[in-house]
């Protein structure tokens, strides 16, 4: 075996010597970049793992939150639609007692000027009555002095 080491030129101490430097050199490596490369890898899987769960739960609370402003903004809508409904129902309400009124008032108002014009036609009856009879006694007077 010694033959064919030195026939290929090889010194089994130098090799010998190069494989220790390269296990010394592997060993090195390893502890200060292989290690903490592997490590700071770790590290960033878990923050990205992280940062798709908190995104996860953040589209999750999202999604809450419009079901619930959807949900008041029904609620809302509907609550101004009774209040309208209420509105324009008490509007009908009062506009009907208010015309109820106006006719009472206007009935009323018709029912005094016909009072009114009753009285007027009476009291004119009775002028017309006492200006016939005042005539007739002036008449009967002038026919009395002339006779």
């Amino acid at each position: 075996m010694e033959a064919i080491l030195h026939t290929f030129g090889i010194d089994w101490r130098l090799l010998l010597v190069n494989a220790i430097n390269f296990g010394l050199l592997l060993a090195v490596l390893s502890y200060f970049l292989y290690k903490p490369m592997l490590k700071m890898l770790e590290d960033r899987r878990t923050h990205i793992a992280a940062g798709v769960a908190a995104s996860n739960e953040a589209k999750e609370r999202l999604a809450k939150i419009e079901e619930t402003r959807q949900e008041t903004i029904q609620a809302a809508a509907r609550e101004a639609d009774d209040l309208v409904r209420a509105a324009r129902e008490a509007g009908n309400t009062r506009s009907a007692e208010l015309v109820a009124a106006g006719e009472r008032r206007a009935a009323a108002a018709v029912a005094e000027a016909e009072l009114q014009a009753k009285e007027l036609k009476e009291r004119a009856l009775q002028e017309s009555k006492e200006e016939v009879a005042k005539m007739i006694v002036l008449g009967i007077e002038k026919t009395a002095k002339h006779k």
